[in-house]
């Protein structure tokens, strides 16, 4: 069994040879670290080194956006903080973000996360556009102005989630069909919750991140690939949504956050959904002793 073939049951809920392995995706300083230590040239020596099963490759970290003046996708100018009024903090009527220069899928350009997909070797492949929806809306908004008026002004807030999750919905059905069966599973992610519960409420999460959060699982599923979440926080309280949703694998697994200890996700959801994770990476590996690690 391979590592694509081993990933491909564990999510399944199959029998694979042994418990699958992801090194993750180490923040950029921490490379030369690893490197040095498994007297490594190369990123993917040290995963090979490792045992490591999985390969991510969204295409919209290989630069697939080729905007003819350099522009981002949603990009923001400078980073928000908490408090910050984004450029939608004041519009009250949906026909104000007509004004937008919205992100236009024709100037996608797959060519380079498809190269990388074709090369990528005998290792489960997660791929798919990354589509951090919410996180877009939220910046759009500012946060304090996106949460405020998921009651206030429903209207414009569903608008702006329509616009942005559009984008990344046509960008995916125009990715699939190129990239075929060198894809394995729909990877994509929004941290949904803290390290108490959801940022925003069970009702709110309904009605504001379901509908397309529903759109993109049916449309990986559609095209033949398995469903991984990414979501940060505790995201216990909406589990049973994201497995109806049809979630087949929930990754990172906050250890430590409210609910998201690997024995109560094992006791109450074992056999309905795959588990990507569940390593604590705010404490153990942070102070942990090699022993206690």
């Amino acid at each position: 069994m391979n590592s694509r073939e081993r990933i491909r049951a564990i999510i399944s809920g199959g029998t694979p040879d042994r418990c699958g392995f992801w090194l993750g995706n180490p923040d950029p300083a921490s490379w030369p670290l690893y490197l040095r230590y498994f007297g490594a040239s190369t990123q993917e020596e040290v995963r090979v080194k490792l045992g490591d099963d999985f390969r991510w490759i969204p295409p919209d970290f290989y630069n697939c956006y080729q905007h003819p003046q350099g522009k981002k996708p949603f990009a923001i100018e400078g980073k928000l903080a908490h408090g910050t009024a984004g450029p939608f903090a004041h519009v009250e009527d949906p026909a104000e973000l007509d004004d937008y220069e919205w992100p236009n899928p024709d100037y996608l350009d797959f060519d380079a996360a498809l190269e990388a997909l074709r090369n990528a070797g005998p290792y489960y492949r997660a791929s798919g556009m990354w589509s951090p929806f919410y996180h877009n809306v939220m910046d759009l908004f500012g946060m304090d102005v996106y949460m405020m008026n998921m009651y206030l002004n429903p209207a414009v807030v569903e608008a702006v989630t329509d616009r942005v999750c559009s984008f990344y919905h046509e960008a995916n059905e125009r990715f699939f069909p190129l990239a075929g069966d060198e894809v394995d599973g729909l990877f994509f992610g929004n941290d949904f919750g803290t390290q108490l519960d959801l940022i925003c409420g069970p009702k709110q999460f309904d009605q504001f991140v379901m509908p397309w959060f529903g759109r993109f699982t049916a449309q990986g599923h559609r095209h033949g690939h398995q469903v991984i979440l990414h979501s940060c926080g505790s995201v216990y309280k909406v589990i049973d949504r994201l497995i109806d949703a049809g979630v087949d694998c929930l990754h990172p697994l906050q250890a430590l956050a409210t609910n998201m200890d690997a024995e109560t996700l094992t006791r109450e959801f074992r056999g309905r959904i795959a588990f990507l994770g569940a390593i604590d990476t705010q404490q153990l590996l942070v102070h942990g002793t090699p022993a206690e690690v």
